[in-house]
């Protein structure tokens, strides 16, 4: 009997390690050679991940990479997509050790231990989305998901992220994010960074959306308060 019990703790223990999730979003801070405060943001969502740094006080945009990821023993291996830093990367094939529990997670690498923000809740729109199509003057104009040049938006329960690129030219054209709700037909946007112009930091755009058969449809203004209708869909 003690054998079995052994047995059974053993196996609940294995069943807890590998039941840990990487879905949601994770932050860490660090400093920079300036003594300024670096916020990363790292968000998992299912085949698709996308990690920021800006600065903390400020929000001033530093760098963004991401792509495909998947997870096996230790081991995180990640399929670069998009990389603002380095595009030489995109395509590139990376692996390294990475320590998670249900609230912290830690690339070994880095020694940067990352808290979990969330685990994929509350929000309504959590995963991947390719921006398929816009509505203008009442018109449907639709774009094809599968071609090089993408818009791609990934969300976690809370966070989200937008990122402009073209997997063919290794060409990144801009990125955002911050925090978002779901609330009552509203979809509302908290700015904490953007690329194209760091004083957007702090804007919050609120939009009306809905959901029908994977379809996302997003409309409101812009930051530069320009009327849009986008369509999204999930991405697979």
């Amino acid at each position: 009997m003690r054998k079995i019990f052994l047995l059974l703790i053993c196996l609940l223990f294995t069943i807890g390690i590998t039941a840990q999730s990487f879905i949601g979003a994770w932050e860490g801070f660090s400093e920079s050679k300036e003594g300024l405060r670096i916020r990363t943001v790292i968000s998992f969502a299912d085949g698709y991940h996308v990690m920021s740094k800006f600065e903390a006080d400020s929000g001033k945009f530093i760098t963004t990479n991401g792509g495909a990821w998947k997870f096996t023993g230790d081991t995180m291996t990640q399929i670069i997509e998009f990389d603002s830093s380095n595009p030489d990367q995109v395509g590139s094939e990376i692996s390294f050790k990475v320590l998670i529990s249900d609230t912290e997670m830690t690339i070994v690498r880095e020694k940067i231990k990352y808290i979990r923000v969330d685990n994929g809740l509350p929000g309504k729109l959590q995963g991947v989305w390719l921006m398929s199509g816009r509505i203008r003057d009442g018109k449907t104009q639709m774009r094809d998901t599968a071609k090089p040049r993408k818009t791609m938006k990934v969300l976690s329960g809370t966070r989200f992220q937008w990122i402009a690129y073209n997997t063919e030219t290794k060409q990144f054209m801009g990125t955002g994010g911050g925090t978002y709700t779901t609330l009552k037909g509203k979809y509302t946007e908290n700015i904490e960074f953007f690329s194209r112009d760091n004083s957007k930091a702090g804007l919050s755009l609120v939009f009306d959306y809905s959901l029908e058969n994977g379809t996302w449809n997003h409309k409101g203004f812009s930051s530069k308060g320009v009327a849009m209708h986008e369509i999204w869909g999930v991405r697979k």
